[in-house]
């Protein structure tokens, strides 16, 4: 097909305002599916992606679109994630586009993402169609939406288009809006191969499935293909489009959006981002852009029964084959036994690596509390990097700490203001600014320690603002703290399993809630039981689970007080003898509830 007949582009909005059920009414508009096919959610293959109502790996599709001019159309739908925790798979997405919609709830408005999705389009120089969506609800309101489209966005009110992906309102005029206003794709067919890694995922039979835009020249099947990242080299064994199901096709040229499959083993090989070329008349550069993707968030996860670590191996190593931005290595706790450090792209990654081991593989796991990556400068001018409490250094070997700070953007409406505001100083916030992109709404951004946001800043955010605040963030630079390492000791003896890195200020705040919340887990024993937090030899917190009593004097009827005496003192020197030497175990429930945040 000529280029001119080819649309490129992505759907942006932020969290729930109807992405993939837009997608499901313009797949529907174009007849790619029949009634008795189609399912909610037409894009979305997960089991979690349905019940959760969001999009976690993007999807691509191939359109074929009839104009109103007559002309035969490809429009190239390129999905994407909507949370914060995929946005460099979201800026790859962009990044094989020339248009995008902005999709824009017509009752809520613009939100936190919806601007940080503007911006990383705008950054890729594509041209934006403004959608508002929802136009059926009883509280829409779309010229106030325009309003701010126009004076906060400064898009073209002209170019609004009004739809309602639920009742398929407006969806023929957004096709032809699409075909009008969104250019062509640039490139030439004759040129080097240049094509540009958007997304992978890993099929059993095929093995990688490598979603890319071809920018220059063309590739088949038979082809040898050389990945510039790795300099690895593979013989093509199939190329084509994206339809509900993978079409075959004999050649995709520059412009055209679509998969290629060449035996590759692990989704790792084929990274979002890199650039494709052919080994024997390769490209003079790789397209600008590409980058590791690295971990921020780092939990170690141990199976709840010893039996299932094998299991739990195998389950790790399938999961990355479709995820290659999950890192893994062995880890092992006196507490827990044998597990994984792992590291993930944000908590939202991380439940759903959690939530896929447990359905998927019927794993019950035990996960410890999550951490970042911190800076320690030795005395002897070396920097380590560590995200696990047990390798915290000796203190008197450390010079200084730094953590990893980050610049989080949150929309409120105006009467949370203060209750938000506080939420940021009690999270150690800084540099804080505010402004009015529209009435009766402040935009709210507050540099933050990205420790402090993991633990469990956008449940309390979501709580303060009765559901109505909305929050992005993006990663700054390290910054000098004040950081230790607390232990929790139960009776007297350290669970590794429950340290953790925290600041200074803190520990205190941290070492009391994880003994109230293990004081109400923990059964009582026959002794006294002492639950402690600790930095290094000082106690900071401290609770204590009261000894089951038996009565021993019950069989004392009469004679002398003094026979009551010994049989009391008998049983006090036993409880000594008896916590000495007794354990405590430690029930798997209590290793979660310390993970919960108090009930606000």
């Amino acid at each position: 097909m000529h280029l001119n007949n080819i649309r490129n582009f992505s759907i942006i909005a932020h969290i729930d305002h109807g992405k993939s059920t837009l997608a499901d009414r313009l797949i529907q508009t174009c007849n790619m599916v029949t009634d008795r096919q189609f399912k909610d959610q037409l894009l979305d293959t997960m089991d979690i992606e349905r019940e959760r109502g969001i999009t976690i790996k993007s999807q691509t599709i191939c359109l074929p679109y009839k104009a109103k001019d007559g002309k035969e159309y490809l429009l190239n739908l390129v999905d994407t994630p909507g949370h914060v925790d995929f946005s460099y798979e979201v800026s790859r997405a962009l990044t094989s586009c020339e248009g995008a919609l902005l999709l824009i709830d017509a009752s809520q408005g613009i939100e936190a993402q919806t601007l940080a999705n503007l911006y990383l389009a705008m950054e890729n120089e594509l041209e934006i169609i403004p959608v508002i969506n929802k136009i059926d609800l009883p509280s829409a309101d779309p010229e106030a939406i325009t309003l701010q489209i126009e004076d906060d966005l400064g898009l073209d009110s002209d170019s609004v288009c009004l739809v309602s992906a639920k009742t398929g309102k407006g969806v023929a005029e957004l096709l032809e809006t699409i075909v009008t206003l969104l250019p062509p794709p640039e490139g030439d067919p004759n040129l080097p191969l240049e094509a540009l890694i958007f997304d992978a995922n890993y099929d059993s039979f095929r093995g990688t499935i490598i979603s890319c835009r071809i920018m220059n020249g063309r590739v088949k099947a038979g082809d040898t293909i050389l990945f510039m990242n790795n300099t690895s080299t593979y013989k093509v064994e199939e190329v084509g489009l994206f339809h509900l199901t993978r079409a075959p096709q004999k050649e995709l040229s520059a412009g055209q959006v679509g998969y290629i499959l060449a035996g590759i083993k692990t989704v790792s090989d084929a990274k979002p981002g890199d650039t494709i070329t052919l080994k024997d008349r390769p490209c003079a550069a790789a397209l600008p852009g590409f980058k590791e993707i690295l971990p921020v968030v780092f939990s170690s996860i141990y199976p709840i029964s010893t039996d299932e670590y094998e299991d739990l191996t195998s389950a790790l190593e399938k999961l990355t084959l479709n995820d290659a931005s999950l890192t893994y290595q062995k880890d092992s706790s006196s507490a827990l036994g044998f597990g994984f450090r792992c590291g993930f792209l944000g908590l939202l990654h991380l439940e759903v690596i959690q939530e896929r081991l447990e359905r998927e593989f019927d794993i019950p796991l035990i996960l410890t509390v999550p951490s970042v990556c911190y800076h320690f400068y030795l005395q002897d001018g070396s920097m380590i990097e560590i995200d696990n409490p047990a390798y915290f250094p000796d203190p008197t070997t450390i010079a200084r700490t730094e953590e990893p700070y980050i610049k989080a953007t949150i929309l409120i409406p105006e009467r949370y203001m203060g209750a938000v505001m506080t939420l940021c100083m009690e999270r150690r916030g800084e540099n804080t600014h505010y402004h009015y992109p529209m009435p009766g709404r402040i935009e709210f951004t507050c540099e933050l320690p990205l420790a402090e946001v993991i633990y469990d800043f956008y449940d309390r955010l979501k709580s303060i603002t009765q559901g109505y605040g909305s929050f992005d963030y993006s990663l700054l630079e390290y910054r000098p703290s004040d950081l230790v390492k607390l232990d929790i000791l139960v009776n007297s003896e350290r669970v590794d399993a429950l340290s953790q890195l925290v600041h200074r200020s803190k520990a205190r705040e941290r070492g009391l809630h994880a003994c109230d919340r293990l004081k109400d887990e923990i059964p009582r024993q026959m002794f006294k039981i002492a639950i402690q937090g600790a930095i290094g030899g000082t106690i900071i917190s401290r609770t204590t689970i009261a000894a089951l009593r038996k009565d021993v004097t019950a069989k004392c009827y009469g004679g002398d007080i003094s026979r009551k005496r010994k049989l009391l003192e008998k049983q006090k020197a036993g409880k000594k003898r008896m916590k000495t030497i007794g354990n405590v175990d430690i029930p798997q429930k209590a290793f979660l509830a310390v993970l919960k945040s108090d009930d606000k």
